[in-house]
Formats: C-alpha cells, sequence, structure tokens
C-alpha cells in the first residue's frame, strides 16, 4: 500500500518537473533581458531538476524489486537534489553580478543600482 503511494506521489512530482521546465523553457525564449532569463533560467534548473529527482527518489524507494539497493539509490537522488537547490541560486547570483560589475548587461529599468553607487558612480 505505501509503496502504491510513494510510487503515483513520485510520478505527480515528476509531471510538476517537467511542467515547470516548460514554463522556464517558455520564460527563456520571451523574456527580453539577461537577468530575466537568467531567473527563467535557475527556475527551470531548481523546479525542473529538483522535483523530477524527488520523484525519482520516491519511485526508488517503492521498488521492492531492487532490494537494498533502493536505499542507496534514493539517498543518492536525494543527495543529488539538496546539492543542487544549495548551488544552483549561488551559481546564478555569481552569474548576474559578474555581468552587472563587468558591465555586459545593464538592468533596465534600475530603481536602485548599489554596485554602481560602491564604484562611486
Amino acid at each position: 500500500m505505501i509503496e502504491e503511494v510513494l510510487r503515483y506521489a513520485g510520478l505527480v512530482v515528476l509531471v510538476a518537473g517537467s511542467f515547470v521546465n516548460l514554463i522556464g523553457a517558455i520564460g527563456l525564449n520571451r523574456f527580453k533581458n539577461f537577468y530575466l532569463r537568467l531567473h527563467a533560467a535557475t527556475v527551470s534548473t531548481i523546479g525542473g531538476t529538483f522535483y523530477p529527482l524527488l520523484g525519482l527518489a520516491l519511485i526508488s524507494f517503492s521498488t521492492p524489486g531492487l532490494g537494498e539497493w533502493r536505499f542507496f539509490m534514493g539517498g543518492t537522488l536525494l543527495t543529488a537534489a539538496f546539492l543542487l537547490l544549495m548551488l544552483a541560486p549561488a551559481g546564478s547570483h555569481a552569474l548576474a553580478r559578474a555581468a552587472h560589475r563587468a558591465l555586459i548587461a545593464k538592468p533596465e529599468p534600475a530603481i536602485a543600482d548599489h554596485l554602481k553607487e560602491d564604484r562611486g558612480g
């Protein structure tokens, strides 16, 4: 009984991840500047990869034919999902900061630009 619930919950989370990937792909095509596209890519990376990894972990925990390997696979998937959840926003922030400091992409419209103020501008 619990295996079926975990399996169906994993499938629902997998479908939710594909929906987030679709939304992120549409955002990458529709948004106008670098920062908005970076946001769409980060949403797609986090939601479109974290949810499927979580769903696959649930499915692997619910598959009795794998024996003891199901806990190893599920733990590995959960570890990868946790690392992705922690590191993807940091990488996105580093990309946005580097592009802004190198004056590659200007935020439009900029209400407050604290990095420009720190440089004395």
